[in-house]
């Protein structure tokens, strides 16, 4: 008898997770796609903010043909869609696609993976220890149950792992216990959530893309209600807040960058703006503070009170879940650590396969949380990943349509 196709379990149903069940899905692979909340979670999150990069690359050519098949309206691929249109344009539909939707257990969250009858410190490098399926506990509505697999590919992002704002990136002190009233994502700071942030003023602390959006959409918003003011906080000595990509081939990223460094330089639509500022200490009085912010910048004492505090310093991926694997990780950015070294070397390798393989057999990092902290991932690198892990596992290349283009 040949051999039974192997069971993959996908963690995480965002734009690369449901790539991976399209792709099993082509090769006729048993998959299983558990994501903890809705598909697209993350991008719902931000879903108001507008993305960099266009429809093109945030999608791939298998899925738009699969949904031009189910007679789907699409984007344009040099269209540019905010978070909430991409799910609702491209994920929704693929989700729904017969193949892909009997695949999906949404509100399903893996809490950890291990090996059936292993222990972490047993038959390390051991062909042996591939022989054992996977045991995934799942957090259902109903309860804790246990999953098994032969392959898991790790999906789950880093977008709700945010870091900490201390020095030397740990807690600063009482930061753990304001934490649950700091606000660590992309607010929609001129629609939805406008009431809370106009004529108030708002510490953002970051030097990213993250603190930019933020710090440009308080701005707007300073425009029509005067007395709304921002304190921009980052911790490298640039009076220029954001290094500009030369020759970024994003126009809409470094039109951000331009915007943000001038609003910090030329002191523009109420911001003020401070670097080489660390933070020591932070006290919250309640979800709508005020909040105490203090620290130090240039070796001097700073202190800040306000109304409201939005921390963009960026994500750390949750390497909890994988602790009883064998698992090798850049020490500097979390990464693993084939894909680290290759991003050192001069950005995405022309193969990821060599990259993503890790000490324990068949399991693999994909999408953002394979950049560990470092931001610069796309998409696109997500969906070749996902190409080329699928050609490791079943030996098969996948549909001509979901190749590169």
């Amino acid at each position: 008898m040949p051999p039974s196709p192997p069971r993959v379990a996908v963690l995480g149903c965002g734009p690369v997770g449901l790539e991976a069940a399209l792709a099993a899905d082509a090769l006729g692979l048993p998959c299983t796609v558990y994501e903890r909340g809705r598909v697209g979670e993350h991008l719902r999150r931000w879903g108001h903010v507008r993305l960099f990069s266009p429809f093109g690359m945030n999608s791939t050519a298998l899925g738009r043909d699969r949904l031009r098949e189910a007679r789907a309206d699409l984007p344009g691929d040099t269209d540019l869609l905010t978070g909430r249109e991409h799910v609702a344009a491209y994920l929704e539909p693929l989700a729904a696609l017969p193949g892909v939707h009997e695949r999906l257990r949404p509100e399903t969250e893996v809490l950890r993976v291990g090996r059936r009858g292993l222990l972490k410190g047993e038959l390390f490098g051991d062909p042996k220890r591939a022989a054992q399926p996977f045991r995934l506990l799942l957090r259902t509505k109903s309860g804790e149950q246990v999953d098994e697999a032969d392959v898991v590919l790790d999906c789950t992002g880093v977008y709700g792992q945010p870091c900490w704002l201390g020095e030397g990136g740990i807690p600063a002190v009482g930061e753990t216990a304001a934490r649950a009233h700091i606000v660590h994502g992309l607010e929609d700071v001129g629609g939805e959530r406008r009431s809370r942030y106009a004529d108030h003023t708002t510490l953002v602390i970051g030097g990213g893309l993250s603190a930019a959006t933020t710090v440009c959409g308080l701005s707007a918003l300073a425009d029509r209600h005067p007395g709304t003011w921002v304190i921009w906080l980052t911790r490298q000595p640039r009076s220029q807040p954001l290094v500009r990509v030369a020759n970024d081939p994003l126009r809409e990223r470094d039109l951000l960058a331009v915007r943000a460094n001038s609003l910090a330089t030329r002191g523009d639509g109420n911001v003020e703006f401070r670097d080489r500022t660390v933070i020591g200490e932070v006290r919250a009085a309640g979800p709508d503070g005020p909040f105490v912010v203090a620290g130090q910048r240039a070796g001097q004492a700073v202190r800040w009170e306000v109304e409201r505090l939005i921390a963009n310093v960026g994500y750390s991926p949750d390497v909890e879940l994988c602790r009883e694997l064998h698992v090798s990780l850049c020490p500097a950015t979390l990464a693993p650590a084939g894909v680290a070294e290759a991003l050192r070397r001069g950005g995405p390798p022309a193969a990821w396969g060599a990259a993503l393989r890790q000490p324990e057999p068949n399991f693999f990092v994909l999408g953002a949380k394979s950049y560990g902290r470092n931001g610069d991932f796309l998409l696109r690198s997500g969906f070749e990943q996902v190409r080329d892990v699928f050609e490791l596992i079943s030996g098969r290349k996948g549909p001509e349509s979901s190749r590169r283009r």
